[in-house]
């Protein structure tokens, strides 16, 4: 034990020392713009980059940036918008962790299409709100549910809006679930083009990463506790103690953490890594982990569990939170999802049920990759991701 709390801790040590300070929750004024991902990623590779804030009808207030086209400049023609959503714990610097030759953003770019990132309320870049502050706990009053509801329509509207056409969508991750999970309520379809999927989660039942496992067991055994913590910051005292807690089943390896929490990924080199830990992981709420934990335990897609009739009679107008139906997803929207054989967090068993449940999709409409040495990682920061995932996407793109 002592050797992995000695090991832990020091991961945990590099991640607030290498994090740079968080924005002020009154991130409209020029210093937060200035302080942004475009210039702190984007101008900097000599791209092209412009900030923009978008309101929720929930109040928040979220950092989007835009990049036009590439370094070569505009090109004659119509040039596509893409919009890109990232993971759990993660923001839009997910899509800038790689060199501008191997990143997802800066790849599309040079491609002719019109990028546009996001980063998820409660990260670093979009801890704004109109009447509340991080610090009070109401601002941290959501999961998952309210992406769906109000985040995920926000920004498909504004990048409509802004550009005057429908868009394509990549989602990692929860930005898979997020999405899936909008289109099997038909909402936002009539703005996209196509959609890609990279470690698509909807059904997370069959999870193999040991972190996550036994992480949502201690959150749903202690969830009355840790709701009096709403913000998960994996660099907070509290999240530290349950990390360290972890630690202690024989069955986690947390020497080698990365691995232990997304499964075994293939081409990561120490470079990226580094550039990973100067920026993530970002902050989510309590209660967003808490509904993962609860779709582990359950095996189903359902809205958050307040574990109480009576409140979810309040809430939804029945004893038990109602279900999205993947299978309601229009099949005749172009998708395309890509996972691997070693994620141990989008499992090809939970992939499977998703696939199962999209049986009715037009054949021609669905596209999906499977590289059996991949993890959950690696499609974001493989160093081999242009050739086996980024070139595909990008020739879907182009046929849609």
């Amino acid at each position: 034990m002592d050797k992995i709390t000695l090991t832990f801790l020091t991961i945990i040590f590099f991640f607030a020392k290498a994090s740079s300070k968080p924005l002020p929750a009154s991130s409209n004024d020029a210093a937060s713009r200035a302080d942004g991902i475009c210039r702190a990623m984007v101008e900097v590779q000599n791209y092209p980059c412009r900030e923009h804030e978008v309101k929720t009808r929930d109040g928040f207030i979220v950092s989007v940036q835009n990049i036009p086209y590439g370094r070569s400049g505009k090109t004659p023609g119509e040039r596509p918008p893409v919009l890109l959503q990232h993971g759990l714990s993660m923001d839009a610097i997910t899509w800038l962790l790689s060199p501008p030759d191997q990143s997802l953003a800066l790849l599309l770019a040079e491609n002719g299409f019109d990028v546009w990132l996001v980063s998820t309320r409660g990260t670093k870049y979009s801890l704004s709100h109109t009447s509340l502050t991080p610090d009070d706990a109401a601002y941290w009053d959501w999961s998952w549910d309210e992406l769906v509801e109000y985040e995920l329509p926000a920004m498909f509207q504004y990048v409509y809006e802004q550009t005057g056409q429908k868009l394509h969508y990549v989602g990692h991750s929860m930005g898979t679930l997020i999405a899936l999970a909008a289109f099997s309520k038909g909402e936002l379809v009539n703005m996209l083009r196509s959609a890609a999927m990279l470690c698509p989660i909807a059904y997370v039942g069959h999870v193999t990463s040991p972190i996550a496992r036994t992480g949502a067991e201690i959150l749903l055994a202690e969830i009355s506790q840790w709701l009096k913590i709403p913000e998960f910051n994996p660099k907070g005292e509290d999240v530290i103690k349950l990390l360290l807690n972890i630690c202690m089943d024989k069955s986690v390896d947390c020497i080698h953490l990365l691995t232990s929490l997304t499964g075994q990924n293939c081409c990561l080199n120490s470079s990226i890594i580094s550039v990973f830990l100067r920026h993530e992981p970002q902050s989510t709420s309590t209660k967003n982990m808490i509904h993962f934990a609860q779709m582990m335990r359950d095996g189903t897609i359902k809205m958050y569990d307040y574990e109480d009739e009576k409140e979810n009679r309040k809430r939804y107008g029945r004893p038990s939170p109602p279900s999205y139906n993947m299978s309601n997803i229009p099949n005749n929207i172009p998708l395309f999802l890509a996972h691997g054989g070693t994620d141990a967090l989008s499992v090809s068993a939970d992939v499977k049920l998703l696939l199962d449940s999209l049986k009715g999709h037009r054949k021609d409409k669905l596209v999906v990759e499977y590289r059996e040495d991949y993890g959950h990682a690696d499609y974001v920061m493989a160093i081999n991701a242009r050739q086996s995932v980024y070139d595909p996407l990008i020739a879907f793109f182009k046929l849609h």
